[in-house]
């Protein structure tokens, strides 16, 4: 078997070990004699695969005690909607930060609960940075302030966490490509929530880390799935959890643990995206990425050819060199190389050793 340096930007790669782990498990999970994923929410057996995973997610992120952690379905799509519903609180607006196609279909959800005022607005660059403090027009009347702090499509990266006007003004973020990779204050946010299929696991599960003061206020006539405090009050298990994504993603968890936690992989994750910059940077021209540079994401380079009719050829050579999905989102074009904390050095090396001898024949 040979495996590809999979850059896909989701559903992405997955540590090779969690995934021998998963294979060895998958026909009997711990002498059952039954796949977990044949298991019930319901045994002692799930509750202790889903109580060990928030162990380990708390443990990395050093999440204090008054926050809840929900495993949620939906994606991070459904957070749009869910977020308001929970979050107005009586209020009647709410403060955006508007820097790509992420944070702008969240803004369009929220837009059907409540008044979105748009604290920044970088659609006029096309996308390619990330405001700074000093610009951002916030409200003293928002119920909260949303940001995406990991642009997926675009490559942008906050290099800071925006502060609030007031304490009573909770930051919600969505993280969904970038959490895990980087340390991070939980106690700065009011709310965090990503979609499983970046630095998690597989496709179905979404992560929601919410301070206990903002749950129990969902607005009259919202459906019960959607209430945190539901969520909360039973374990995130009021219906059937996707309870193999759970698994997966304890998994990764405890795979993480063993890479050193969250400080040691950031490390890895910087070194990995400066050597692919530098190989942006240093091509004369032939491949470019749009991004300022003290925005760029670790996790998402998306970069174009100077001559985007060997837009194809790249593609196609790339893959016989087993490089995969390093084709760049259609809103962008180009390339786009998704490197999340299971791609290793080596792969990113082998990206930079491809993109060199590709130019060196068609500059």
């Amino acid at each position: 078997m040979s495996r590809v340096h999979n850059f896909s930007a989701g559903p992405a790669a997955l540590p090779e070990a969690v995934l021998r782990t998963a294979a060895e498990e998958m026909l009997d999970w711990h002498g059952r004699g039954m796949s977990i994923m044949e298991m019930s929410h319901r045994t002692p057996d799930f509750e202790g695969v889903i109580a060990d995973a928030e162990a380990d997610l708390r443990a990395l992120l050093s999440i204090p005690a008054n926050y809840k952690v929900l495993f949620l379905q939906g994606g991070a799509t459904l957070q749009f909607g869910m977020i308001p519903a929970n979050l107005l609180r009586g209020k009647a607006s709410a403060d955006y930060i508007l820097t790509g196609s992420w944070s702008e279909k969240a803004v369009a959800e929220a837009r059907r609960f409540c008044n979105v005022k748009l604290a920044a607005d970088t659609s006029v660059s096309s996308f390619t940075y990330a405001p700074e403090q000093s610009e951002l027009q916030l409200s003293s009347d928002a119920a909260y302030v949303h940001v995406c702090t990991n642009e997926t499509i675009m490559g942008v990266e906050f290099p800071y966490v925006p502060e609030m006007l007031s304490a009573d003004i909770p930051l919600v973020a969505d993280m969904s490509s970038h959490i895990l990779s980087r340390e991070i204050d939980v106690r700065k946010y009011g709310l965090i929530y990503a979609g499983a299929q970046k630095n998690i696991g597989p496709v179905g599960l979404t992560i929601v880390i919410v301070r206990d003061d903002l749950i129990g206020h969902v607005a009259p006539g919202v459906p019960l799935m959607l209430d945190y405090k539901v969520h909360a009050d039973n374990g995130s298990m009021y219906n059937t959890p996707p309870t193999y994504a759970i698994y997966m993603a304890g998994l990764v968890f405890k795979w993480l643990k063993a890479q050193g936690g969250v400080a040691a992989i950031e490390q890895a994750n910087i070194a990995k995206a400066k050597h692919l910059y530098a190989a942006i940077d240093g091509s004369n021209g032939f491949y470019r990425n749009s991004v300022r540079i003290a925005d760029r994401s670790r996790m998402n380079v998306p970069f174009t050819l100077a001559n985007d009719k060997l837009d194809s050829v790249f593609l196609k050579e790339s893959l016989a060199a087993g490089l995969a999905n390093l084709k760049g989102h259609k809103l962008v074009g180009g390339m786009r190389a998704s490197i999340y904390n299971p791609m290793p050095l080596a792969g990113v090396e082998a990206l930079v050793d491809f993109m060199r001898e590709f130019a060196a024949r068609h500059a």
